[in-house]
């Protein structure tokens, strides 16, 4: 009510001073006409036309009325230079920042919410460099500075720094029509007073807080630098530690733009994703899919009996790596012009890297620049008694598993992210019997309540147990050398014996070892990289799971564009990293992808949202396939079709995802999405249908009354 009724307020002001033709006493005819009344009422009553004076142009100001220009070379013929020039700029500031609060306080909180995504780039340039770009604004006055006042008041930019930078920022501007108010009788018009002349000088005078900045930086380098010897030549454009994924791409990058590049890798060429994580774990999962696609068999009318050879499923794991290892392989980047050598890397200073070779050797390499791509390696809890435990992690458990004839019989998952789901499924589903065991109150706590009951319910279907909010106590081992875990649930403690027993509760970045606590870049518990992915040293740049991001290889292949073109090319142009449409997906059975905001993120951030729902139990294809479980979730701004986020699941939902994350990026709406043609009877004429539920809920209902008069009328 309050708003509405300064909303009828301000409208009524504007329309008086249009009424009664207000502006014809704010042009230069008639102040050059009134000069002398104005100059006699000024020598009688001078407080009183002071103070007039500055309400009514901090009036004018506020309410975003033309005139300010006239009033300002008013306060030059008036009152001179200097109590002009300070009368005006108090006044002129006093007025922006009334206007800056209107705005603000009328429709800043609708817009942010509106527009909550497109802004946050905004915002987080306003929260970092808000008033170099306000005061670049006000030293160039080729912009109406009454949109740059209502324009302000819908960013987060502080009220304190607002006001400040425009005292500031318009002091020269301002200076230049007091003086020439002064001179009042040559002046024929405004424009003759921004002369291109003065423009230029004036973009000069903007220019310069960027370069000061500019110098500012430079210092900043010289200290960061400063009791380093920097080399005077170079042997390597670009040296990359770590040949994981990041690490692959960014050399393969270097190589293909002609840079000379050595990649150092300590252990596997490939890293965790084809050693230990994606590629054996998707190879496992497809022996579970195809041992519980026969134990379901008879639903599908197949009479069919099927018994896991665990060594035999182990085996083609295996095989499945060395298949794939020969796009990662050493011969294959060498073909590429990539120097591969194979030894630990530590950093001597910020610009040599020494390498201790496998073979025993020591070579010292100098480098332009440096990316950091070491990755990152698995949490491990400080329970007592787990060095005892035979405990293995996402980077050890195929190398015991490939021990192994029969599958372990007891194993104890400890996390409830989506590496411990994946695994207790697949185990699960080869012949073993899964323990999750979590200290948080549900599984997938940075996923939306649903999606994880979901998924809870899935695996406890198929025979996993999960047990929630417990306590770890100890590792324990008996006489018989079998091992247990003891466990405080609800106040009751209590032991579960194993044979297998994983952690899967997250990874740190792997920094040690590199000498990167010599150079002042660890900051626990990671690195402190900026938006272009540099450290403190400007040339020593981060990528992959090192960085401390989401870890997914899709996700350190994406770093390390940005990461080897600004390190290579920085002196031209930097980038900084895109994060907004990041596709995740889980591969349990069904399969949970999302993009973008879910329903928890969205409320977290207080984002306004609708959800636009569809049930993959009423697509065609999930019912031929007797796969019908799961949906998909799409948010989106209210009474907009831009996509915030999806979240799907389903079978195939990691290909489902693609279409909405290519959507995101090149900012499709689902009415698009609508319109698109997708084959029948396929998967993904679900991501149509979402589509059809959305414009459903915002069909134009007054318009289909008419066109149903309309038809009606027809029948007559």
């Amino acid at each position: 009510m309050k708003k509405i009724l300064l909303i009828t307020l301000l409208f009524i002001l504007v329309i008086l001073f249009f009424i009664f033709d207000a502006q014809q006493f704010l042009s230069l005819g008639y102040l050059k006409a009134s000069q002398a009344q104005f100059a006699e009422w000024y020598a009688h009553y001078p407080w009183l036309v002071l103070g007039s004076f500055f309400v009514f142009y901090v009036a004018i100001t506020a309410l975003s009325l033309p005139g300010a220009a006239i009033l300002t070379l008013a306060a030059g013929a008036l009152f001179g230079l200097g109590t002009g020039l300070v009368l005006v700029s108090f006044a002129s500031s006093i007025g922006a920042t009334l206007a800056f609060l209107a705005a603000r306080y009328l429709v800043r909180d609708q817009v942010q919410q509106r527009f909550a995504q497109p802004l946050q780039t905004l915002n987080a340039g306003i929260a970092k460099e808000g008033a170099l770009y306000l005061l670049t604004l006000r030293l160039v006055p080729l912009i109406p500075f009454f949109v740059i006042n209502i324009l302000m008041g819908l960013t987060r930019m502080p009220l304190r720094t607002f006001y400040w930078v425009s005292q500031l920022g318009m002091l020269p501007g301002t200076l230049v029509y007091v003086n020439a108010g002064t001179q009042l009788g040559k002046v024929q018009s405004t424009a003759e007073i921004l002369s291109p002349a003065l423009v230029g000088s004036l973009v000069l005078l903007a220019l310069f807080p960027w370069l000061a900045k500019a110098l500012v930086d430079y210092v900043k380098r010289q200290r960061i630098y400063q009791g380093w010897s920097k080399p005077k030549h170079f042997e390597r454009n670009i040296i990359v530690i770590g040949a994981g994924a990041a690490g692959l791409v960014s050399s393969y990058i270097a190589a293909a733009v002609k840079a000379k590049v050595t990649l150092i890798e300590a252990h596997k060429m490939g890293g965790d994703c084809l050693n230990y994580g994606c590629v054996p774990s998707k190879a496992l999962i497809k022996s579970a899919k195809i041992a519980h696609q026969i134990a379901t068999a008879r639903e599908f009318g197949v009479l069919a009996t099927g018994q896991v050879d665990f060594k035999t499923v182990m085996q083609r794991v295996a095989q499945v790596i060395q298949t794939v290892e020969p796009h990662d392989s050493v011969e294959r980047y060498t073909q590429l012009g990539v120097e591969v050598l194979q030894g630990y890397a530590t950093l001597q200073d910020p610009w040599t890297v020494q390498v201790a070779l496998h073979e025993g050797t020591t070579r010292t390499l100098t480098a332009r620049n440096i990316v950091l791509a070491t990755g990152a390696s698995p949490v491990v809890p400080p329970i007592k008694g787990i060095e005892h435990s035979g405990y293995v992690t996402s980077e050890t458990v195929w190398e015991r598993l490939m021990q192994y004839d029969q599958i372990p019989q007891a194993v104890l998952l400890m996390g409830g992210g989506a590496i411990s789901c994946e695994l207790a499924q697949a185990f699960q589903r080869l012949g073993a019997q899964v323990t999750i065991i979590i200290r948080a109150k549900r599984l997938l706590s940075r996923d939306d309540e649903e999606v994880a009951v979901g998924v809870q319910q899935q695996l406890e279907a198929e025979g996993v147990k999960i047990l929630t909010d417990c306590q770890w106590l100890e590792c324990k081992q008996d006489q018989d050398a079998l091992k247990s875990v003891v466990l405080q649930r609800q106040g009751e403690v209590f032991e579960l014996p194993y044979e297998l027993l994983i952690c899967a509760l997250g990874r740190k970045p792997r920094l040690e070892g590199f000498g990167l606590e010599a150079l002042g870049l660890v900051t626990d518990p990671n690195l402190e990289v900026d938006e272009y992915l540099a450290t403190r040293y400007p040339h020593i740049y981060v990528a992959g799971d090192v960085a401390g991001e989401l870890q997914f290889t899709h996700v350190a292949a994406h770093h390390a564009w940005y990461a080897t073109v600004n390190s290579l090319f920085g002196v031209f142009k930097r980038f900084k990293v895109d994060r907004r449409v990041i596709p995740r997906v889980m591969f349990t059975d069904p399969e949970v992808a999302q993009v973008g905001l879910t329903e928890q993120m969205a409320q977290q951030q207080g984002i306004a949202y609708e959800v636009s729902r569809f049930e993959l139990a009423e697509l065609d294809r999930a019912i031929t396939e007797g796969q019908r479980g799961g949906f998909i979730k799409v948010l989106t701004p209210t009474k907009s079709d831009k996509i915030l986020g999806v979240t799907i699941v389903s079978a195939h939902a990691g290909e489902l995802i693609a279409e909405y994350t290519l959507a995101m990026k090149q900012g499709i709406g689902l009415n698009k999405l609508l319109g698109t043609i997708h084959p029948y009877p396929t998967w993904s004429e679900a991501n149509k249908y979402v589509a059809g539920v959305w414009k459903k809920a915002h069909a134009p209902k007054h318009l289909l009354t008419l066109v149903e008069y309309f038809h009606q009328w027809r029948l007559k």
